[in-house]
């Protein structure tokens, strides 16, 4: 697509308005349904829009904080897109099949994705040499079958903030597991759906290679923003961090050399009393020794008669 086409343009040309037959809508899409033209529903691509900022704005705050957004898209055509693009902004996701539980019992999914990883581990440092060629076998095709279901989320440590399906009705599971703990849900809407099942709705077609592409890519643009914006005030705080110390350091150098001054000025006082002391004891040390030298008892002066 050329970039200098506008969104709607492009989400006109990619069949984001196609939606399903009208004897398969849903009557609470009736807001984002357009018109009817050959007995299929057509989207208002202006309510796409609107959809598709609002959900881009959330996705990107959540991407700014930190914390993790879930891919989630199961349906052939959506597989390889989904992967892709959560891959690009190191997002976990699951694109082969939804095990029940995944979110609601996390810990036990933990303990399947740590067995995964342990036995990755031991057929590439080597413990699998001393064992037999049926058990390597036997341990090389479960972990294989756990990555192909686990492999997304292999790097997950908790449950994730936020959401994103491709078709709610086909991923049914994971939305009602995301509702009861309480998660952020985002998804692409058809007109068979219903949208006030998620918290932030896009009315697409979601059905078409094309349109989800577009939708997704969208998405995934607005969360590496937010992830670039995370990474930028990170290193804005370390460089403030750097110059706080350093200022600290040079406080810590200013407060050292004046107590040094003053310490050497009270040293340079002291030496001076003390020898003035030391003089004045000589000197009276010398008058008190004369003195006792002239009254000491029974000293003889001169020319006085001496006893007998």
């Amino acid at each position: 697509m050329e970039e200098n086409k506008s969104l709607h343009q492009q989400l006109l040309e990619a069949g984001v308005h196609f939606g399903h037959l009208k004897k398969k809508w849903n009557p609470k899409m009736l807001p984002y349904i357009f018109a009817e033209k050959n007995g299929i529903h057509i989207i208002d691509l202006n309510k796409t829009i609107e959809g598709l900022d609002e959900a881009a704005a959330a996705l990107k705050s959540i991407a700014k904080s930190g914390k993790k957004i879930m891919f989630v898209a199961t349906k052939k055509q959506a597989k390889e897109i989904v992967s892709e693009a959560a891959a690009k902004v190191n997002m976990p996701f699951v694109t082969e099949r939804w095990l029940g539980g995944m979110l609601t019992n996390f810990q036990t999914i933990r303990k399947s994705v740590k067995k995964m990883q342990s036995i990755e581990k031991m057929l590439q440092d080597g413990t699998m040499d001393s064992v037999t060629k049926k058990e390597r076998l036997t341990l090389t095709r479960s972990k294989e079958k756990m990555e192909k279901v686990l492999g997304g989320i292999s790097q997950m440590g908790r449950t994730p903030a936020a959401l994103f399906m491709v078709d709610i009705s086909h991923e049914h599971i994971a939305l009602a597991e995301a509702k009861r703990l309480g998660i952020n849900t985002f998804a692409m809407v058809d007109t068979n759906s219903d949208p006030t099942k998620v918290d932030f709705a896009i009315p697409s077609n979601d059905d078409a290679t094309k349109s989800i592409a577009i939708i997704v890519n969208y998405l995934t643009a607005a969360i590496m923003e937010g992830l670039q914006e995370r990474s930028q005030n990170k290193e804005e705080e370390e460089t403030e961090e750097v110059g706080t110390e350093r200022m600290r350091g040079l406080d810590i150098d200013e407060e050292g050399g004046e107590k040094g001054e003053r310490r050497g000025r009270g040293a340079g006082r002291g030496t001076g009393a003390g020898g003035g002391r030391g003089a004045g004891g000589g000197r009276g040390a010398g008058s008190g020794s004369r003195q006792g030298s002239g009254n000491r008892p029974g000293a003889s002066r001169p020319g006085a008669p001496r006893k007998a």
